[in-house]
């Protein structure tokens, strides 16, 4: 049981108590109300499929509640506060972040499955988010500008905070996603509305009480929990918000941007991916192997920057085929609040049979499956949503498997001959968010990752993320940016201003 300070926090001993106790309220002007409606959605334990909470089931009442607060908050006492003030408030909250890092973690694991085994190796990143961005709020700055306008006219632009901004995160990474989403909002000045995925929602509410713990006035951030298609889409058509930012699939980025269109507010979309990872044959395979096994298999392959398209050089093809087989028996699925775990389940039934869908097809298509494939029920596994790293050969560029994005721990392996020839297949998908290139020519490593189009790009590594560097998407992969400088662009407006001094 995760402590914090002498204490038990009561939101995770409820979620550990056998009946959960209560339904987690809405988190709206500083303050957990209950809904406008009744209903709750459960969250459940995907390692064993057991109910462990119910959160409210948010509505489009609750969303005009949660915006109203955002715009008072805004235009009222969060904008009397110096960058200065903003920059302290941050760092107490990336103080609390990191010393409640281990219970929103385990919150994690419980709620959509992430190993808790991987919290040791995240953990440096999560705080650290908001201290990147907190260093912004003091440098956030215009410019004066020259003009050929006759007179003493000066000319000079503000750089303003878009407004109230309404995000919405995924379910696959609950923690982080949130971090994203508010830091660089909070350091440009913005108010928000936050509306975490209904499949795994109970970090993000232990997060508000984490900033009811700040000295952020009340309604700058507010937390409505709900349904996609009821308060997710009463977001993103809300005339009183400013500002979408949204991280999730390709599909619901549509729907996004076609509500949107109502005030044309402005929008940062992270979406799908189908990410090439690109292995030539001077590789140093002792690295290549778990580079690109881990770049498909990390969170049970639900990252949406996975590289879960492996293309090998055909002189080591058989080679790399066998050898990431062999890795990928090392690697130990279960429960993830074991340590020892290395995948946990995938987050719920549903995925779990989505993702069963592929595994037929890819056979069905003539794809050979050289590792996993079938759904785990021994010991003690049989109650969730389990599956082993699975790895398909001989694909070709035409397969399901290549050209959609699975979300599940399925890596598809393709032979190529040329260069060229890579480069083109690579590049051919719809999908522009990650890839990798593994080669001990450097050269070539950066002549093919210039060649790439793709947000990000890994040489001979993969999966490194940092605050301070963009994480950009291509094509159908989104559009914006959650981190580096970029991010502090999409949450503010330039002002132009026109000064006659001479009078």
């Amino acid at each position: 049981m995760v402590m914090i300070g002498n204490r038990i926090s009561p939101l995770l001993a409820d979620v550990l108590a056998d009946t959960p106790a209560q339904r987690r309220q809405l988190f709206i002007d500083g303050e957990w109300v209950d809904s406008t409606g009744d209903e709750t959605i459960p969250s459940i334990n995907p390692s064993t499929g057991r109910v462990v909470a119910y959160v409210t089931e948010g509505t489009a009442a609750d969303v005009d509640r949660a915006v109203a607060a955002a715009r008072r908050a805004f235009t009222g006492p969060y904008s009397r506060l110096s960058p200065a003030d903003r920059t302290r408030i941050m760092l107490r909250l990336a103080d609390l972040v990191e010393e409640n890092l281990t219970e929103l973690l385990t919150l994690d694991a419980i709620d959509m499955g992430k190993p808790i085994g991987l919290a040791p190796a995240d953990a440096t990143g999560y705080a650290d988010v908001l201290r990147y961005f907190a260093g912004w709020t003091t440098k956030i700055a215009g410019a004066t500008l020259p003009n050929s306008r006759p007179g003493e006219l000066m000319s000079m632009t503000f750089k303003e905070p878009v407004g109230v901004v309404g995000a919405i995160i995924p379910w696959n990474g609950p923690t982080l996603a949130v971090l994203w989403k508010l830091a660089p909002a909070l350091a440009t000045g913005c108010t928000v509305v936050l509306k975490p995925a209904e499949e795994a929602s109970l970090s993000t509410l232990r997060f508000g009480e984490l900033i009811a713990q700040t000295d952020l006035p009340s309604g700058v951030i507010n937390i409505v929990t709900g349904l996609g298609e009821t308060v997710g889409a009463a977001m993103a058509a809300h005339r009183g918000i400013d500002k979408i930012s949204f991280t999730g699939s390709t599909e619901t980025g549509r729907l996004i941007v076609r509500a949107a269109s109502g005030n044309l507010k402005r929008l940062s979309l992270e979406m799908g991916g189908k990410s090439p990872d690109i292995i030539f044959a001077d590789a140093d395979l002792d690295r290549a192997v778990p580079g690109a096994g881990l770049g498909v298999f990390y969170n049970t392959g639900q990252v949406c920057c996975a590289g879960t398209r492996i293309f090998v050089a055909r002189p080591i093809y058989d080679e790399f085929c066998a050898r990431l087989a062999d890795f990928s028996r090392t690697l130990r699925v279960g429960d993830s609040l074991d340590p020892r775990t290395n995948l946990g389940p995938l987050v719920s039934q549903r995925q779990l049979e989505r993702v069963g869908g592929y595994l037929d097809a890819g056979q069905g298509e003539g794809a050979r499956l050289v590792a996993g494939g079938r759904r785990l029920v021994e010991a003690g596994l049989a109650d969730g949503y389990f599956l082993p790293p699975t790895i398909f050969a001989d694909v070709t560029d035409t397969m399901c498997l290549a050209r959609e994005e699975i979300f599940g721990p399925v890596a598809s392996v393709l032979p190529f001959d040329e260069e060229d020839e890579v480069i083109e297949r690579a590049n051919d998908t719809d999908y522009g968010l990650g890839g990798g290139v593994w080669t001990r020519d450097l050269g070539r490593g950066l002549r093919v990752t210039k060649a790439m189009r793709t947000g990000t790009v890994w040489i001979n590594t993969y999966l490194h993320l940092d605050p301070g560097v963009p994480f950009i998407g291509y094509k159908t992969s989104g559009w914006g940016s959650d981190l580096g400088p970029e991010a502090i662009d999409s949450y503010t407006v330039t002002k132009s201003v026109w000064a006659d001094l001479a009078r």
